[in-house]
């Protein structure tokens, strides 16, 4: 599989995170370029390929347009179907890129934006089973590491601190939504700038702590939802999943239910349009062909 990756993340880390003007400047200086060079790699041109599949939404605005309009493009010039893809669908098909999906499943994603448990009945059928009231998951980390004066993205550096925690001795709550499937990350937010304003001195302890709230609220409704179905796979995906504390905990979880776990690589847990292409194959398939009317949705519900 042929593939090629721009990142915007060092621009971005000089403000502190994303700012959607800049990511969509940059969306719109990488996309050709970066078009060509996978086409290079796989030793295609453009007649060759067969349909298009780019992300509708949800996300920034600015950025989603310039790939829409440049995917609409593309493809009426190509007389080939164009499909629209939902953002957080495709992350769970990162898991699709090394092995076939088995169904029903449970499907766990953790990104910057966006915490979902779904139970997935089969390709383009699922049930929303909870969701975040507040903060995503990522969104914790990502406010962690910029009260413990960290770099951004704030997920790779709030581990990379945990890791090299030694008391491990401090806590932080984790919210109780009583028998929902849901989950609360705002709370924990405030909970670590209390806990920074009384041991400043312990950025890693801290780290650590903010790790495991996070960690524990999402070990702790898969539990919930694996003592309601009866379900043999689990599926994790999103830019969280890349935590290591996450991906043994879901294994470790995997090995005591004698459930078969699924996190993709690591390249594959962040943005790419690798799991773009898997989901955009099924929609074709099923011929969910975006209209020439329908463009880039900053919100997009996963239902």
């Amino acid at each position: 599989m042929a593939t090629s990756l721009s990142s915007s993340a060092q621009i971005h880390a000089q403000y502190g995170g994303v700012v959607p003007e800049v990511a969509a400047r940059e969306h719109a200086m990488a996309i050709l370029p970066v078009v060509e060079s996978v086409l290079h790699q796989a030793n295609l041109e453009l007649g060759d390929v067969d349909g298009i599949a780019v992300t509708q939404g949800p996300g920034l605005l600015g950025a989603l347009l310039v790939g829409v309009t440049f995917a609409k493009t593309l493809a009426a010039a190509l007389k080939i179907p164009i499909v629209g893809v939902h953002h957080l669908e495709a992350h769970l098909y990162a898991n699709a890129l090394e092995e076939p999906l088995h169904f029903p499943a449970l499907g766990l994603l953790v990104s910057g934006g966006h915490t979902s448990l779904l139970l997935w009945h089969d390709y383009l059928d699922w049930d929303v089973l909870g969701e975040t009231r507040d903060d995503a998951a990522g969104e914790a980390f990502d406010k962690g590491a910029r009260i413990l004066g960290a770099g951004y993205p704030g997920g790779p550096e709030i581990e990379r601190l945990a890791r090299r925690a030694k008391e491990r001795s401090l806590c932080l709550p984790v919210a109780d939504l009583a028998d929902t499937l849901d989950f609360s990350f705002s709370g924990v937010k405030t909970a670590t700038k209390s806990l920074w304003e009384a041991h400043g001195d312990k950025p890693e302890e801290i780290a650590y702590a903010l790790q495991q709230a996070v960690v524990k609220a999402l070990m702790r409704n898969l539990e919930k939802a694996l003592d309601r179905y009866q379900i043999g796979h689990i599926y994790v995906a999103g830019g969280v999943s890349a935590n290591r504390a996450l991906r043994d905990a879901v294994r470790h979880l995997g090995e005591n239910r004698n459930i078969s776990i699924h996190i993709p690589r690591i390249e594959y847990c962040t943005d790419n349009a690798a799991m773009v292409a898997a989901l955009g194959y099924r929609r074709m398939q099923a011929g969910k062909i975006l209209d020439i009317f329908e463009g880039a949705l900053a919100t997009l519900p996963l239902v």
